[in-house]
């Protein structure tokens, strides 16, 4: 009777019908939406002390089950001196993410951003009620 590999033997790579197994014996599959999510969350813009995910840039995400992700983001204003250096540290940010295999970051201006899509910490974090 066999008990499977030794506790301290990594899986076998075909252990897992989805993920993909590591040198370091971790198995990686499809990202969950919150660990994208939190990456996101990572990113700050400058002028601002709230993170991206909070101050509604984030219009979309959504990951493929090869692990690829997409982002559709806007930014504060078209004139946003922060503009080229924001979608390319969210797309760093994402590609942290264990199980993400690319990750392509869309700027979009329709809907434009307003205040209203700020999370209620947001709002409190810049006194606006």
């Amino acid at each position: 009777m066999s008990e499977g590999p030794a506790p301290d033997n990594p899986p076998s790579p075909h252990s897992q019908a989805t993920g993909s197994w590591t040198p370091e014996g971790e198995v990686l599959g499809k990202p969950s939406e919150e660990a994208v999510i939190a990456a996101c969350a990572s990113v700050y813009d400058p002028e601002i002390p709230v993170n991206i995910y909070e101050l509604g840039l984030v219009y979309a995400i959504e990951i493929a089950d090869d692990g690829a992700v997409k982002v559709e983001m806007t930014l504060t204003a078209p004139a946003c001196p922060s503009a080229q250096e924001l979608p390319e540290q969210l797309r760093e940010a994402v590609m942290a993410v264990p199980g993400v295999t690319g990750c392509e970051v869309d700027v979009v201006w329709d809907p434009p951003w307003d205040p209203s899509r700020m999370s209620e910490d947001a709002r409190l974090a810049l006194n606006m009620f």
